[in-house]
């Protein structure tokens, strides 16, 4: 059975940081992408970044590049979104997901998510 289990959410002050972990079992790890996703309420779920556990590529949606870094542990089956320099515009329900091999910024290409974690920024 396919899991992807995030944690690290929470509520933090405009500037601050978070770390958000996405543990993945149930496929081969090394042979998937792992992105991260963020819905606010009335928008639309958005790519946030992601990264390739095959070839280590990475990608950042323009709005969190330089702020958020996305890191994987391929021993642990984990992926890792540091992000710092929140503002209150990140505040969404963030998702990991897996599609095979490559990145692609299209939530329904990925056919495994998890259940989501909140993150709040206050102003």
């Amino acid at each position: 059975e396919v899991q992807l289990v995030e944690s690290g959410g929470g509520l933090v002050q405009a500037g601050g940081s978070l770390r958000l972990s996405c543990a993945a079992s149930g496929f081969t790890f090394d042979d998937h992408a792992i992105g991260w996703f963020r819905q606010a309420p009335g928008k639309e779920r958005e790519g946030v970044s992601c990264i390739s556990s095959s070839d280590g590529s990475t990608y950042y949606a323009d709005s969190v590049k330089g702020r958020f870094t996305i890191s994987s542990d391929n021993a642990k089956n984990t992926v890792y979104l540091q992000m710092n320099s929140l503002k209150p515009e990140d505040t969404a329900v963030y998702y990991c997901a897996a599609r095979p091999f490559y990145c692609t910024q299209i939530p329904d290409d990925y056919p495994y998510w998890g259940q989501g974690t909140q993150v709040t920024v206050s102003s």
